[in-house]
């Protein structure tokens, strides 16, 4: 900001290009108003047409320029692009093959009789032949070379914002394949390419400037340094190129040769990891054009590169990038894509949280009727699958002395020892498989989670483990839009069976109980007649006491779906004898929390698992009325077990005093058992009154309008 309002800078009338470019970082800096944004690129373009003053440089503009397109593209006319192209192709295409000199600051101990410089060279030492790029190496570095460094680094965000608006040629309006190819080979000459339209000349220049990285990527590199920066621009020569062909389609038949003898070449090397994604997408982009064998290419890059280089952050970032741009595309043509996903989900588990973004974006695209299962199983066990890879990390980096079988007579001390033992060297593999297994049964995992319990504290385990819930209610929203009635009851049921079965981290599990019953009311809701075709296994986990404690969530939403679903109205086949059975099974579970015991030993119930449990037998008793007595009986008792002391030692006074309420209000209502069964079971045929709305919203709101009604107010005498 400036330090005081009478000074106000401006770049209108400044020739020295340093200081243009220190004013002009300063006037972008100062705010993104597009006229601001639109003067700073004006100058600096109107700088750059002219000749420059000996001792100036444009190298200082360029960073400016690249400010500019970045923050405002339209701020620049199609002529002044043209002039800027123009320059960076020659930029690009004719630096000094020399090195530069040292800039001497003078004295008396410098030498005036300076060596003349040397040739620019490779990265393995040999003396560069082919024309200057940004791996051609140096001691010093002339002007040109500076500006040929700046003008890659900036070429691509230039190509996308102004690379597509090309001037028509003669030959334009020539459709074929074949035809533009011959032209652009043609146009490769010194005498024709200074004939193409400025962005023409430039796509050119930049084409051959990327074809030359590619070829120079070939070289081993003297320094390590040197081979960091050769991969780098490697994948920045790759994207470019796809750029250039998506724009003229005639680079396709250069690019393809080229690319394809660099796959086959770096595919086998996982240190060029990530130079296969743009690879792949560039035969993603153009594979009807190029012939190649797409799937082989997606084959290898999503079974071997998940697998081998999951603990690296930004690959991980970009392969999942990479995935989310191209789900679409993938789903439709590929069954590659959807085939990998546990391997794909190893990113997730090692990177979590910072990719729970991306892969809210991708799970959609990963789900279908033939994943749905194997994917709810893998969120489940996604924090397991954290600590099994931890363990392959791990034991990889044992020394092979250490790496000997063990006796598969002894059971294994450690994780790292189960990783290699026979007894659980199997369920490793299952867990850490590359590609989808649904015949598999994971039951089999069980072992595995217990003996990785004791990874459960790590804290990428346990970030691993947050990320689960908002997954799992992506998962069932996802398939709600699909699932038929047969994938329904299968998660059901999966559902019921895998809450035994989760990976030992209190929170974890609480998160986990907590998304599972909610969701299981919405699938209850996508086919009520879940609860009589699958009413053993219901029975079976409504029954068993302990859930009330150790899945109190889960446990209340079945029983309310017991009491909401179990009724002819929603399907036929509800007969009065399947009625009858759950009405006994839950009666036997109410009279086992709230039988009295001796002071010491009475345990503590949730008591909105108690208030259910009420409601749920007097909607039974309702739809099968010679229940009513039982259930009546029953209620009349509940003023006894909340007044009992060894009851009110581990209740607090407010919520005995909510299932008494909850209780009255219910005797209430049957007594009047035809206003029960109309309040308890509304026709699902026809539109519902506000008064059965209202009951299944809120249904104490209903009980207490019925107490009302059957208990006048203190001081009413009728008349």
């Amino acid at each position: 900001m400036s330090p005081c309002n009478d000074l106000i800078l401006s770049c209108n009338e400044i020739q020295d290009t340093k200081l243009l470019s220190l004013v002009s970082s300063v006037l972008l800096a100062q705010g993104n108003k597009k006229a601001e944004v639109s003067a700073v690129g004006q100058r600096i373009v109107k700088v750059l047409e002219r000749r420059l003053p000996e001792g100036q440089s444009a190298r200082y503009l360029l960073p400016v320029l690249s400010n500019v397109i970045s923050l405002s593209p339209e701020s620049l006319t199609e002529e002044q692009t043209n002039v800027v192209s123009k320059k960076m192709a020659d930029w690009l295409r004719y630096a000094s093959m020399q090195q530069g000199v040292a800039q001497h600051s003078g004295g008396f101990f410098s030498n005036p009789r300076t060596r003349q410089p040397g040739p620019v060279t490779e990265v393995d030492g040999a003396i560069a032949t082919d024309f200057f790029t940004v791996l051609s190496m140096g001691q010093y570095y002339t002007q040109d070379q500076w500006l040929n460094m700046q003008t890659f680094s900036m070429l691509r965000n230039w190509l996308l914002c102004y690379g597509g608006k090309t001037l028509k040629t003669p030959n334009s309006d020539d459709k074929s394949g074949v035809d533009r190819s011959v032209m652009s080979m043609v146009s490769a000459t010194s005498t024709s390419s200074r004939r193409l339209p400025p962005k023409d000349r430039l796509r050119e220049k930049a084409f051959e400037y990327c074809q030359r990285l590619i070829e120079q990527s070939n070289r081993r590199p003297l320094k390590k340094d040197d081979g960091d920066l050769q991969k780098a621009c490697l994948i920045e020569a790759v994207t470019i190129m796809d750029i250039i062909c998506k724009q003229d389609s005639s680079y396709v038949y250069r690019a393809d040769s080229f690319l394809k003898i660099l796959h086959g070449r770096i595919s086998g090397d996982a240190t060029y990891a990530r130079a296969l994604l743009p690879i792949a997408q560039f035969f993603l982009n153009h594979g009807k054009m190029a012939a190649v064998d797409s799937d082989a290419i997606y084959k290898h890059l999503f079974t071997d590169i998940p697998a081998q280089l999951f603990h690296n952050p930004s690959l991980a970032f970009e392969f999942v990038q990479f995935c989310k741009d191209n789900s679409q595309f993938f789903t439709e043509t590929s069954s590659i894509f959807r085939q990998s996903f546990p391997n794909l989900f190893k990113f997730l588990a090692w990177n979590s949280p910072p990719l729970i973004s991306e892969f809210v974006d991708l799970l959609p695209f990963l789900l279908d009727a033939g994943t749905a299962v194997e994917i709810f199983h893998l969120l489940l066990d996604l924090p397991c699958l954290t600590a099994a890879l931890d363990i392959q990390l791990r034991s990889a980096a044992l020394p092979t002395s250490e790496r000997a079988a063990w006796d598969p007579a002894v059971k294994p001390a450690t994780c790292l020892e189960a990783f290699r033992h026979p007894l659980y060297k199997s369920l490793f593999q299952y867990l850490l498989r590359t590609k989808s297994a649904p015949e598999d049964a994971p039951e089999r995992l069980i072992p595995l989670r217990q003996l990785l319990g004791s990874l459960a504290s790590s804290p990428r385990v346990m970030q691993c483990a947050e990320t689960v819930p908002v997954l799992l209610e992506l998962f069932f929203s996802v398939v709600a839009e699909f699932a038929d009635e047969l994938l329904i009851n299968q998660l059901v049921v999966l559902l019921l069976q895998r809450s035994d079965h989760l990976y030992e981290i209190p929170a974890f599990k609480d998160d986990v109980y907590r998304v599972l019953s909610s969701q299981l009311v919405m699938l209850c809701k996508l086919h009520p007649a879940l609860i009589v075709e699958l009413s053993k296994e219901i029975l079976e986990f409504s029954g068993t006491v302990s859930n009330i404690q150790n899945k109190e969530a889960i446990f209340t939403h079945v029983v309310w779906a017991i009491g909401e679903y179990m009724s002819v109205s929603y399907d036929k086949r509800c007969t009065v004898e399947q009625i009858n059975r759950f009405f006994e099974t839950l009666e036997a579970v109410l009279f086992e929390i709230t039988q009295l015991r001796p002071l010491a030993s009475t345990p503590s119930y949730a008591p909105r698992a108690i208030s259910v449990l009420m409601a749920t037998l007097t909607k039974l008793a309702a739809r099968s009325q010679d229940l009513i007595p039982r259930v009546s009986m029953f209620l009349s008792k509940m003023r006894t077990f909340v007044q009992n002391p060894a009851v009110t030692s581990v209740y607090c006074e407010e919520d005995l005093e909510e299932i008494l309420i909850r209780a009255n209000e219910l005797m209430n209502l049957l007594k009047m058992p035809s206003v029960a069964q109309f309040v308890f079971t509304p026709p699902v045929d026809v539109d519902s009154t506000r008064f059965q709305r209202e009951v299944n919203d809120s249904l104490p709101f209903a009980l207490r309008i019925v107490t009302r009604l059957l208990e006048p107010a203190p001081g009413f005498m009728p008349g």
